[in-house]
């Protein structure tokens, strides 16, 4: 790593195999998270009929462990992100039931590409107290433990917890004034760095060997599920089974696979991940002064030893980090990135947070996801104000079921990143797989579209929205609306009343001459069926925020 950057920190064919994961399934429990009506305005465009409904969420380890996964041999190399709605077989989904199965799919990919397997052990045991966690586990005749402290806030528990990475992560003062309480953990104690691949250390590779292939995230995520199994068995008096997990640096990469790989997180909050992180592999590679992928394999063993193959051809994975982000959908997800360290490549972390909001939305929780860089501070891994607010509202929507996130995407103009670069496929909208549902999948599940009245007659009508706003800048989102027929394409024109500049934009095609701003659509999201309204692009913009009046002309 290079030594800019402080200690602890991020960066610096065969047969086909059919793969049945039909591993010991705990027993299924489902918690309703109660979620008032997500009204906010953002990127992510929340369907309304969703937001007022109770969030299922999952209470299993892996609710996909059923799903027959054949992975096959090859796979198409492509420079652009993977459809994450395209199953291997080649056709797509388009349930949200459908969507556990294709997550596992995508599941299998990244353990047998990017990070190695992940084993569900034998058994767990341990016991919580006020101070600390232990843990034990047995897999295959050998036995293994660690522990974690714990620091409880104020008031009468059980409460909710979030797990911190190393000790660094997310603010715990704030955490802790939210009323959530945290865990400390060690994860140098399940995987060890400054170790060989050949000769890994810690608690994960005592049970698994010290030759596995796995890599120490994926290590360590494993290390937070025993924590869960844990907490889960301890019958809630002190802790409650509401648990969130954040870290920043090469613990923002940590907290990020233990999200993704485990469906019983409500909260993941990585911070400033870098190479290796929530940054997009393929982004990674093109993004000037940002940690190369093999010097993130190189540097520590955090990624699966079969990455060694796609360091220098991302291009050949057949899945990206946009896709992990999609895997932790729809739950919560909270991504912090530094625009300030060019190392820690936070327009890769854009790309792939913009990526995987696309799977949010076709589930109908565009609001569940945020990502924000928009920070004045550049030093790596500090404790920011402009992070403060957001982290309260995730920890008391997804740990504590009330209020509502964030629900924003709020990228720094220097940093800032542009889908439509990056995919050739669209979001699909997913409807519901129950056959005497009367209700339709646009109702349901279309979090592009919202309830904006159509125009009379045909032709097309525009609104700019402010998402959020800052001193000296502001995101807005641009919404298009069909009108008595369909429309394959729009060009937008406006004109600033006091000296707004666009400053960076994605999914259109965007000029500006003097006051006068004309954008068009990029081809796949030009289509809009007739009297719906579709959450088109958006934008980065210096000066006061605004809402100018649009004319809207079909292409």
């Amino acid at each position: 790593m290079a030594s800019s950057i402080a200690p602890g920190c991020a960066p610096p064919s065969p047969d086909p195999l059919v793969h049945q994961r039909a591993r010991h399934r705990r027993g299924l429990r489902f918690a309703l998270v109660a979620l008032a009506s997500i009204a906010l305005a953002s990127a992510l465009a929340l369907s309304t009929r969703f937001s007022a409904e109770a969030q299922v969420q999952a209470r299993s380890e892996w609710d996909g462990a059923d799903c027959a996964v054949a992975i096959p041999g090859s796979w198409a190399s492509s420079s652009l992100l993977p459809d994450p709605f395209t199953k291997l077989d080649g056709t797509r989904i388009t349930t949200r039931d459908q969507w556990e199965c294709r997550r596992s799919e995508i599941k299998e990919l990244a353990e047998r590409t990017i990070y190695g397997d992940k084993p569900q052990p034998d058994s767990v045991t341990g016991t919580v107290t006020s101070s600390r966690i232990t843990v034990n586990v047995s897999d295959n005749g050998r036995s293994t433990g660690f522990s974690a402290s714990v620091q409880l806030p104020s008031g009468s528990g059980p409460f909710p917890a979030v797990i911190v990475y190393g000790g660094f992560g997310a603010d715990t003062q704030t955490i802790l004034a939210s009323g959530a309480a945290v865990i400390n953990y060690d994860p140098g104690a399940v995987g060890a760095e400054g170790t060989p691949r050949n000769n890994k250390q810690g608690a994960f590779y005592t049970l698994y060997g010290a030759t596995s292939s796995t890599g120490v995230l994926m290590a360590q995520a494993w290390g937070v599920s025993r924590i869960i199994d844990v907490i889960e068995q301890s019958g809630g008096s002190i802790l409650n089974s509401s648990t969130g997990v954040t870290g920043c640096s090469r613990y923002g990469k940590g907290a990020f696979v233990a999200g993704a790989f485990d469906q019983r997180i409500d909260l993941t909050m990585p911070i400033e991940s870098g190479s290796g992180g929530v940054g997009a592999m393929r982004s990674i590679a093109q993004e000037s002064g940002s940690q190369p992928l093999s010097s993130a394999y190189g540097e520590q063993p955090w990624l699966g030893d079969a990455f060694s193959a796609y360091t220098g051809n991302p291009a050949g994975l057949p899945v990206d980090t946009h896709e992990i982000v999609g895997m932790i959908a729809p739950r919560g997800l909270f991504i912090m990135d530094n625009p300030h360290v060019e190392w820690l490549g936070a327009r890769s972390g854009a790309v792939a947070a913009l990526g995987g909001a696309e799977v949010y939305k076709a589930l109908g929780a565009g609001s569940n996801l945020s990502y924000h860089s928009n920070v004045a501070d550049g030093t790596h891994c500090a404790t920011r104000s402009e992070w403060r607010t957001p982290l309260q509202q995730s920890i008391n929507a997804f740990l504590k079921g009330s209020g509502t996130p964030p629900g924003v995407i709020t990228m720094h103009p220097s940093k800032s990143a542009n889908l439509s670069q990056w995919r050739n496929w669209t979001t699909p909208t997913l409807g519901s797989a129950d056959p005497g549902s009367t209700t339709t999948p646009a109702e349901t599940t279309s979090p592009a579209e919202t309830t904006s009245p159509p125009p009379t007659g045909s032709g097309c009508t525009a609104r700019v929205e402010v998402a959020s706003s800052w001193n000296g800048g502001w995101q807005g989102n641009v919404h298009v609306t069909a009108g008595s027929a369909a429309i394959s394409g729009w060009r937008l024109t406006w004109t600033w009343p006091g000296g707004q500049r666009i400053t960076s934009s994605w999914n259109a095609t965007v000029t500006s001459s003097g006051a006068t701003v004309t954008a068009d659509d990029v081809g796949w999201n030009g289509s809009i069926a007739s009297g719906q309204t579709q959450n088109a692009w958006g934008f980065i913009a210096s000066g006061t925020s605004t809402t100018p009046t649009v004319t809207c002309t079909v292409t």
